[in-house]
């Protein structure tokens, strides 16, 4: 059935939700996990307009790469303490929709399985979230939305 199953993971109580359902799966199908985190690039002259300025400016990158790796890596525990197997974490930069498509095809994923809402979206849970909305319309195998 599902040999790949990739999770889109951002910190938020919705991705953990959905790491909760793809472990489920998991355990049914024996398949490999796949954490993603995706960060937005954002430019070192976007930084440097902040009114709020560090003493050493570090490139916003590399501090969001450093974020989304602890983010996969808690993702990655969370997992593996509830009987996830065969787990590997993944961060990468750029839009999280296009970026997460095309992981998912490169990797040859059997299924995509992300939260309703990430961490900017609407809370009340009216509307699918932006990125997963994209994702589900896009992606080129089925995507399940916790």
């Amino acid at each position: 059935m599902f040999k790949r199953i990739l999770v889109a993971v951002d910190g938020s109580y919705s991705a953990l939700n959905a790491l909760d359902k793809a472990i489920e799966l998991q355990q049914l199908t024996h398949a490999e996990l796949y954490l993603l985190c995706v960060f937005k690039h954002h430019s070192l002259f976007e930084a440097s307009l902040s009114m709020v300025r560090p003493d050493r400016l570090q490139i916003p990158d590399q501090t969001l790469s450093e974020y989304a790796r602890n983010i996969v890596e808690q993702a990655k525990q969370h997992a593996l303490e509830n009987g996830g197997e065969s787990v590997r974490g993944f961060v990468k930069g750029g839009r999280p929709s296009k970026t997460i498509i095309k992981f998912a095809k490169s990797k040859e994923v059997d299924l995509i399985v992300m939260g309703a809402h990430g961490t900017h979206s609407d809370k009340d849970g009216m509307f699918l979230g932006s990125v997963s909305h994209r994702v589900a319309g896009r992606a080129h195998c089925p995507t399940m939305v916790v």
